[in-house]
């Protein structure tokens, strides 16, 4: 590729684009530096200016797959919290078949158990915890209540990778199976709290 003058903004957003879709495309361990800065028709000394490590750069391709997964599920703050969920769950399967290698990085990471990495994933659980509690209007949960939507994001997680693995369901059934689950657990819940336990 012939080398064209960019502004450095624009380089940078150049090998950013170039990089995730190299991820997309292979394992971490697979990917080489040398080989970006050759597609980019930049020098490698270029390419370390803008990303110091390939390290560097993977975090910075992790948080961007992470803003956009959260950036597609936004709540719908006028529909119920059922339909709120059935509607982010849509995004987030559509996300999750469309973008299945950035998807199983963000979860399973690409280099062993970097603590950054690690970080990411929380983020976006964190942000889904964070938005169902919002949505059922509850902004001090109790320990029960955290645990449980807590558990229920480390189920959408295993079933979104089991999806993948399998492809046997359709996304719509699949949400609908995931908000018929969240809403058991939390009539579990109340349920427990009519009997006077803490929920």
């Amino acid at each position: 590729m012939a080398y064209v003058r960019l502004s450095p903004d624009d380089r940078r957003a150049q090998l950013l684009a170039l990089a995730v879709r190299t991820f997309t495309e292979r394992p971490y361990d697979d990917f080489s530096m040398d080989d970006l800065a050759a597609e980019a028709g930049v020098s490698k000394g270029l390419l370390y200016h803008y990303f110091p490590s390939k390290r560097a750069l993977y975090l910075e391709v992790l948080h961007g797959a992470a803003s956009e997964l959260l950036g597609l599920m936004r709540p719908q703050p006028g529909l119920p919290l059922p339909d709120q969920l059935r509607a982010a769950l849509l995004a987030y399967l559509a996300y999750v078949r469309e973008r299945a290698p950035a998807y199983r990085a963000i979860l399973r990471g690409g280099v062993g158990t970097d603590p950054e990495v690690a970080a990411v994933a929380e983020l976006v659980r964190r942000t889904i915890r964070e938005r169902i509690l919002e949505g059922l209007q509850i902004p001090l949960p109790s320990p029960r209540l955290r645990l449980t939507v807590s558990g229920w994001v480390g189920l959408v997680e295993a079933a979104s990778l089991d999806w993948l693995d399998h492809d046997d369901l359709d996304s719509e059934r699949l949400a609908d199976l995931l908000v018929d689950a969240l809403t058991a657990l939390l009539g579990a819940l109340r349920q427990a709290s009519s009997r006077g336990s803490n929920p």
